[in-house]
Parts: C-alpha cells; sequence; structure tokens
C-alpha cells in the first residue's frame, strides 16, 4: 500500500472510524472532544512566539513515560507543546505540568487525525523545532508533513513486538517510509531496534526504556510507608487491573480473607485493588460488593483524612480498599508490602511495574507481558520480581512472603538496584535532540541514522 491508498481508506472509512472515536470515548468516560476543531487541524490562535519541542505521547502510558523527558525540557527552558490521542494521556499530562502550563510554558493540544491536510495545518500552526514520538505513534501523513516542513522528528523509548513488525510488514510502503523518515529511532532493548530496522527504520539506536528514568515523588512515598507502618497490617497490592482480571483476584482475596477471619486482626492481609483505567472503578466496586467482601474506597479514605486515625482504623475494619484515585500509583506501591501488577494476568500484554521496583517493592506479573518482555526478563534475573500463572497463584505467592521478611527486604533492595542501573535514557535522547535542533529556529540538516548507545 502506498500513501496515496491509505489516504484514500482514510477518509472512505472516515465515518465508521469516528463513530468508533465517539463510542471509545462514550465508553472511557473523560473530555475527549472526538469532533472538535484541534482533531482536524484547526485552531484558534498560535500559542508561542518560537518554535516549541514537541512531545507526542498518545495515552496514558506514554504520557508517564515521556515525564521526565518532559521535566527535563522544562527545566531547561524550553517551550514544549505536548499532544495527545487520548482523554487520561491529556488528563495526566494536565496533572503533571500544572505549573508549566499555567506558565505558558508547556502547551497542550490534541493530535489531529492522519488526515494528510489535518497534519499539515498542525506543521503550519506550530511549526515545531524538533517532534519526538514517544514509544509507538507513527502516523504517514503526520510524519511526511514534518518531513515538508523540515521538522526533525525522533522516535524514542520504541518499543516494536513481532506483532507490530508483522502489521507494518503487510502495510507496505507506506509504513516503510515513513519509519525511514525519522532523523533518528531510540528503541528500548536491542530486539526492539532489529524490528524497527526490518520495518525500515535507518540504522536505529538502543537507548533503553524512559520508564527507568522516572523519578518517585519522595513526600509522596514518604506518606505512604508512613501509613503502612501505622495501619499495623500487612498490604498487598493489585494495580492496573484490566477487565477481566478484577474478578479472578477478587476471588483470590475473598479465599485468603476467609482464611485469615480467625487470625488476628492485626495479621490480616489488606488488599489494595487498583484498576488501570477509571472509567471502570465502578464497575470493580459492584464487582467487590457481589463478593461479599468489606471494602471501602481510597476516595473516602482521603475525605476522613489523607493519614488520619479515621482513616487508618477504616483500613483497619475492611478486608480490600478500592483505589478510586488517579495520580497516586507510587503512594500505593509505598505503602505496600507486595506489588502485584495487572494487565499481564489476561493476553493485554502487562501494565509498568518498573515504578513499584523504583519504589522498593516486590513485584509479582502475570504470563503476558509482551510489552515488556526484555524487562520482565531482566527483573526476574535481578531478583526483583517473579511470574505467577493466575491470579490466585500471584495472591498465594504475595502473601507467602507476608511471612517471610528477608525475602522481602532482599527483592526490594534487588528492585531498586535493577532500576538504577537501566537509568540513563532520558539523558541519551536529551542529548541527540539538542544536536538535532539546537538552540535555534534553524532547521538541521539531514542526518542518515544514529549509532546504537
Amino acid at each position: 500500500m502506498n500513501r496515496f491508498v491509505y489516504s484514500t481508506l482514510l477518509h472512505l472509512l472516515s465515518p465508521a472510524l469516528l463513530a468508533w472515536m465517539a463510542l471509545r470515548a462514550r465508553r472511557a468516560g473523560g473530555q475527549w472532544q472526538v469532533f472538535s476543531r484541534a482533531r482536524f487541524g484547526c485552531y484558534q490562535a498560535a500559542s508561542y512566539q518560537r518554535a516549541p519541542v514537541w512531545i507526542h505521547a498518545v495515552s496514558l502510558g506514554e504520557t508517564r513515560a515521556a515525564l521526565p523527558l518532559i521535566q527535563a525540557l522544562i527545566d531547561r527552558g524550553d517551550r514544549v507543546l505536548l499532544t495527545h490521542f487520548t482523554a487520561t494521556g491529556r488528563h495526566e499530562g494536565a496533572r503533571a505540568f500544572q505549573k508549566a502550563i499555567e506558565s505558558g510554558q508547556l502547551v497542550q493540544q490534541w493530535l489531529p487525525y492522519d488526515f494528510p491536510w489535518a497534519a499539515q495545518r498542525f506543521m503550519r500552526q506550530y511549526r515545531p523545532r524538533i517532534g519526538v514520538l514517544v514509544e509507538r505513534e507513527v502516523w504517514p501523513n503526520l510524519v511526511r508533513a514534518a518531513r515538508l516542513e523540515n521538522v526533525p522528528l525522533v522516535l524514542a523509548s520504541a518499543r516494536f513486538s513481532d506483532r507490530s513488525l508483522r502489521a507494518s510488514l503487510r502495510s507496505g510502503r507506506v509504513m516503510r517510509e515513513a519509519f525511514a523518515s525519522f532523523r533518528a529511532v531510540f528503541a528500548q532493548t536491542l530486539s526492539d531496534a532489529q524490528r524497527l530496522e526490518l520495518a525500515g527504520a535507518v540504522a536505529p539506536g538502543v537507548s533503553g526504556n524512559f520508564k527507568f528514568d522516572m523519578q518517585v515523588p519522595a513526600a509522596t512515598v514518604a506518606r505512604g510507608r508512613a501509613f503502612g507502618a501505622a495501619l499495623g497490617r500487612p498490604v498487598i497490592v493489585v494495580a492496573s487491573t484490566r477487565e477481566g482480571e478484577e474478578s479472578q483476584f477478587i476471588a483470590a482475596m475473598r479465599r485468603v480473607s476467609e482464611r485469615h477471619e480467625v487470625a488476628a486482626a492485626g495479621a490480616r492481609p489488606l488488599f489494595f485493588l487498583v484498576p488501570r483505567h477509571p472509567q471502570r472503578f465502578a464497575e470493580v466496586a459492584d464487582l467487590i460488593e457481589q463478593s461479599g467482601l468489606t471494602w471501602i474506597r481510597r476516595s473516602t479514605l482521603l475525605a476522613l483524612g489523607d493519614d488520619s486515625a479515621s482513616a487508618l482504623e477504616a483500613c483497619r475494619s475492611v478486608s480490600v480498599v478500592l483505589g478510586d484515585t488517579l495520580g497516586e500509583m507510587p503512594w500505593y506501591y509505598a505503602v505496600s508490602c507486595v506489588a502485584i501488577v495487572g494487565g499481564s494476568f489476561a493476553p493485554l500484554g502487562g501494565q509498568n511495574f518498573i515504578e513499584a521496583s523504583a519504589v522498593g517493592v516486590p513485584v509479582v506479573f502475570g504470563p503476558h507481558t509482551f510489552n515488556f518482555t526484555q524487562a520482565a526478563l531482566d527483573a526476574i534475573e535481578a531478583g526483583a520480581a517473579r511470574r505467577a500463572a493466575s491470579a490466585a497463584e500471584a495472591i498465594d505467592l504475595a502473601v507467602s512472603w507476608l511471612d517471610a521478611p528477608r525475602t522481602l527486604g532482599q527483592m526490594a533492595e534487588s528492585g531498586r538496584h535493577w532500576v538504577l542501573c537501566h537509568a540513563g535514557s532520558v539523558q541519551r535522547v536529551l542529548n541527540a535532540l539538542l544536536e538535532l535542533a539546537p538552540d535555534s529556529e534553524a532547521a538541521p540538516q539531514h542526518r542518515e541514522g544514529n549509532a546504537i548507545v
């Protein structure tokens, strides 16, 4: 398929695609603005007096991964344009960079749909000095518009699975040309780099995974640890769960809770269940209620007072706390003794468990971690994580560790050391950005690839 055929099909199928987007937005909740002018590359006014550094982070995971790079750009005084495709990604960006948004140093915008004319309007409106696409978002017409406007593009912290490679090869020339247009490609692993080269990228390098550079907020971690210590009960957090997983975990939690009913209150494990997506909080609450487990919402604890005696007492009398808040994952990890990370107990590829290791919490994940293949293998080898075949096995493993403080301590230290050893990806990419687009509005000359770091 060439780009003309791709664009023609995109226009012909756009009514169905937009209807699908609207349905997705309705189910997910939040402000998606599916039919807003910005989604079609129409803007009211220019946002900058000079060209910004443009960062595209499609959704929540990519936005969180990009946080350290964006913060590094802000710290050095750059103006930043941050684009998203989903409401959750935009919400996270707004939360993380509220001060920069208020000062005008960072502006958020929707990435337009990949119509040729919309992509060209976007580029001509903002005229970014350089563009960084985080992890996996490659749109042929957007890439071409950048090339026409002489905007160098970088694909950073890129992950590219075998499935992604097969899909790209099936697309034919349109995707090969898109990948070949990047001035630099930085993959998470050597395997990702090799697949990207097969897809058409020129001399992709290996810089590592941005997620290893995420800075956990010390104050939040300290509050979580203090709450856990004052609670007097061991805590197991089941984090970032996806649809189909919660029912399995709730059944296992109920079995453990029934087994510990005769034990002293202080010995009973307390489970924190934190769904990945906020639109599913109500659904998961219904599942917990139907199970017969005693439970409370994290938002209710906050209403009682974050670390108040009332909040602690409320936690002591229940079996499950539903994590129905956003932006508190470091707190959830810090309060816990063990972290079970979801998205990996159904064939969904897994969710980010690196943050838990950075906080210093032993990790359990499931059999499906193809989004983090190398990281999962490395974490197991480093002694920071274990793999469980099922939700029930994960719960049993986590409960068994509660009686093995030496194991918990060793795994916690191994996790912190493992994360520190893999840090540095953001600085490597930042160095490349400074080389490709120095502090001037003059666009750099085209460079053929980049060396493997």
